[in-house]
């Protein structure tokens, strides 16, 4: 028997919620548990959940958020492992077998993965995320504000005695949603975390960064939030209450703001795009300093990269707003940096 949880939060997902039900029980390594705390869908989701019956275990709450669904499931989570998999994701059949050993060969409190970017309809893209891979001691890193490349959430696995040292997570009107960034930051400060450089799932994209009609330009973030100057905005306000955490629970005194190049990058992009020149320029001379800074410093990249990146964004730079424009969308999303789909479906990999 393993001693691993796939924990699935789910909040009106019903269209893809088999997908993630059914990748988490055919899981090639025996014995996995799957949970599902429903945050009270108003889809046919919990119709679905009680359909597998005995196959999983289900948990009902009332819509509070993703934070109090991660508090609910770790509540109930009764194994060494957990991977908290987003109910419009899936997992490929060897992932848990993968992180199993990965967390065997070594003291880590977290194992990630690539994850492959597909579509609403599962078509795969050509992108995954993270970009950059990291397998170093990311709590020094964190220590000194650097947020390291992670999958999203359904990319990390987590040893539970040390995230139920960071959870329960308050639950605010503010602070309802974005609750895997308190596991995976978190947990960095409490030991090592390791790095599988494989694809190991599908992170499906909705709302900007989905499927394109032909001939338009990718979107600019590859995200499911509002919109990326949005999602900087929410993420500095979770860092704001990993602070806290950290202080009060595990001692830890963090910077008061995050270096990250993704939050860096979502206000380059929304300040820049379809900007004017002059407007362009304003930005490069009197307002980009922590955008340089974590290109130029940043401690994940290799000089190439962060030459390629610097040029990339120089040519925001220029009189032309095609060529400006066109620079912003490959700098701010993946999916502008891959031809366009093959069509083929991720469960055909």
């Amino acid at each position: 028997m393993t001693d691993l949880t796939i924990a699935i939060c789910n909040y009106n997902h019903g269209a893809y919620l088999r997908d993630a039900i059914d990748s988490a029980l055919a899981q090639t390594a025996p014995g996995v548990r799957v949970l599902v705390v429903d945050d009270g869908s108003t889809d046919a989701s919990r119709d679905i959940i009680r359909a597998y019956g005995e196959r999983v275990t289900a948990v009902f709450q009332e819509n509070r958020g993703q934070v109090a669904a991660y508090n609910r499931a770790l509540e109930h989570v009764a194994t060494r492992y957990v991977i908290l998999l987003d109910a419009d994701d899936l997992l490929y059949a060897d992932a848990a077998a993968r992180v199993l050993a990965a967390f065997a060969s070594g003291d880590f409190v977290k194992v990630h993965f690539r994850l492959d970017v597909i579509a609403r309809d599962g078509a795969m893209t050509g992108a995954s995320v993270p970009q950059s891979a990291v397998d170093t001691d990311c709590g020094r890193l964190l220590r000194a504000g650097w947020l390291y490349p992670s999958p999203p959430a359904s990319g990390n696995a987590y040893r539970v005695d040390a995230l139920k040292r960071i959870f329960p997570v308050p639950v605010t009107p503010d602070n309802l949603h974005g609750a895997d960034f308190y596991a995976i930051y978190g947990i960095a400060l409490l030991g090592a975390v390791r790095m599988i450089d494989a694809t190991l799932g599908g992170y499906r994209v909705h709302q900007q960064s989905d499927a394109h009609p032909a001939g338009d330009p990718p979107a600019l973030a590859l995200t499911n939030s509002e919109d990326a100057a949005t999602g900087a905005l929410k993420a500095e306000r979770r860092w704001s209450t990993l602070r806290m955490l950290a202080g009060t629970r595990l001692h830890e005194a963090l910077p008061i703001a995050p270096l990250d190049f993704a939050i860096e990058k979502a206000r380059f992009a929304s300040t820049l795009y379809h900007a004017p020149l002059v407007r362009r320029w304003r930005w490069f001379l009197c307002e980009s300093g922590r955008y340089w800074h974590t290109v130029l410093r940043n401690p994940f990249w290799r000089p190439a990269k962060k030459v390629a990146v610097a040029g990339l964004s120089l040519a925001c730079l220029l009189p032309s707003s095609t060529l400006s424009n066109r620079a912003i969308r490959y700098i701010s999303n993946p999916l502008a940096r891959v031809r366009k789909s093959s069509g083929q479906r991720v469960g055909t990999r």
